[in-house]
């Protein structure tokens, strides 16, 4: 393994943050902070609690949620697709770093990004609701699993995209959707029979009723399940990373 070659890889990938503060960092808190403000005072003064947890405390994992999936599909897939748009990427294929360094490289600094986002995310909640987390362990690890699981995933969109239009698409239109209808703002249980079958079919609904039972001890299903879906997304995605390198899809030509 060439650890020189993953922290340099590693190292200016996570430079990029720092010179982008603003808009890697500084944004999204302020997006999710806004949430707060709206969704706490709007329907907070209307919905009391929700299964016996207060609404603004209720809806916490799920705002982190959103913001850790879309940041992190959004660090991977720019890191990876800018050097395809540059040609710099011909530079790093053929230097002795094996693909496994490249994604550990590229995907490490993408997942490090989110998960710092996500616990900024939650000292600001901290501010605006009481918060208490009753299982600290898990909630890093689905905080983990999913920054590296969706930062895979950004990063298969990045090689996939050839325009700033693709790599826009499926994060704006399929992600954004997904997450807001997969609970992050109301209990899937709270839904009526039929709707509840269709909602349970969005692998989002997993990954927030895990991350929110680390909390709370409440969740929409069961959080075996939940583990079992996040690390089975994680499977497929490198599944599909390896076959990109080994077919050498849309990164030889």
């Amino acid at each position: 393994m060439n650890y020189r070659a993953i922290r340099a890889i590693y190292l200016f990938e996570m430079a990029r943050t720092w010179r982008t503060l603003l808009q890697s960092i500084v944004s999204p808190v302020v997006s999710t902070s806004l949430y707060f403000v709206v969704f706490g005072a709007a329907i907070g003064s209307r919905i009391t609690e929700v299964e016996g947890v207060s609404y603004g405390t209720f809806i916490v994992p799920g705002l982190v949620m959103l913001s850790v999936l879309t940041q992190s599909i959004a660090n991977a897939s720019f890191g990876i697709y800018f050097p395809k748009f540059v040609g710099t990427i011909y530079e790093i294929l053929s230097a002795p770093v094996s693909y496994v360094e490249i994604v550990i490289g590229y995907v490490g600094a993408a997942a490090t990004k989110s998960i710092i986002l996500g616990l900024i995310i939650l000292a600001t909640a901290a501010l605006f609701v009481p918060l208490h987390i009753l299982h600290p362990w898990w909630m890093l690890t689905f905080l983990v699993l999913t920054a590296v699981t969706f930062s895979l995933f950004g990063f298969i969109i990045g090689i996939w995209a050839d325009g700033f239009e693709k790599l826009q698409m499926i994060p704006m239109l399929v992600v954004t959707p997904l997450t807001f209808l997969g609970g992050s703002f109301y209990s899937v249980n709270m839904l009526p029979s039929g709707w509840r079958t269709i909602t349970l079919l969005n692998p989002v609904v997993y990954l927030i009723s895990g991350f929110r039972w680390s909390f709370y001890e409440i969740a929409d299903v069961s959080v075996a399940v939940s583990l079992g879906m996040t690390l089975g997304f994680l499977a497929i995605c490198m599944a599909l990373v390896w076959w990109i390198f080994r077919t050498g899809y849309r990164l030889k030509n």
